[in-house]
């Protein structure tokens, strides 16, 4: 009686085994499968990029604007696009050290730019942008 009752536990278990490789087989093939979708995904968006056309420059943002006195300090009085006013500015920044070290996405204003951001010692990269808008016209 024993013995019959050890070989049917046997035969289960190798039943619940065989189970589960051939669970883990599906499972690899569905694996593989998604890994190929993804690759065939990847090279699609890839092609698509290179085919799309380059994006033109908005023309609002190239209209020249004659920045004021307290922002003439610190680019110039020419008339400049936004684009260029801004970059003029993060050279004035870069040049002066004025990012602040532990946080660089705040602004630590001197004498000049103090002027141009309403009294506030430190302003933040995103505040900066409203600030410039005020004093070019």
């Amino acid at each position: 009686m024993a013995m019959a009752k050890s070989r049917s536990k046997s035969k289960s278990r190798t039943k619940g085994k065989a189970k589960r490789t051939v669970a883990k087989a599906k499972l690899k093939g569905k694996v593989k499968k998604a890994v190929v979708k993804m690759k065939v995904r990847r090279a699609v968006i890839k092609k698509v990029a290179k085919t799309r056309a380059k994006r033109k420059p908005n023309p609002a943002f190239m209209k020249p604007l004659r920045p004021d006195d307290a922002l003439a300090a610190v680019v110039g009085s020419d008339p400049l696009p936004r684009t260029e006013i801004t970059k003029k500015l993060w050279v004035y920044i870069k040049r002066n050290g004025l990012q602040d070290k532990v946080n660089r996405r705040n602004i630590n204003a001197d004498e000049k730019l103090r002027a141009l951001f309403d009294g506030k010692r430190m302003v933040s990269m995103f505040e900066m942008t409203k600030y410039v808008a005020k004093h070019a016209n």
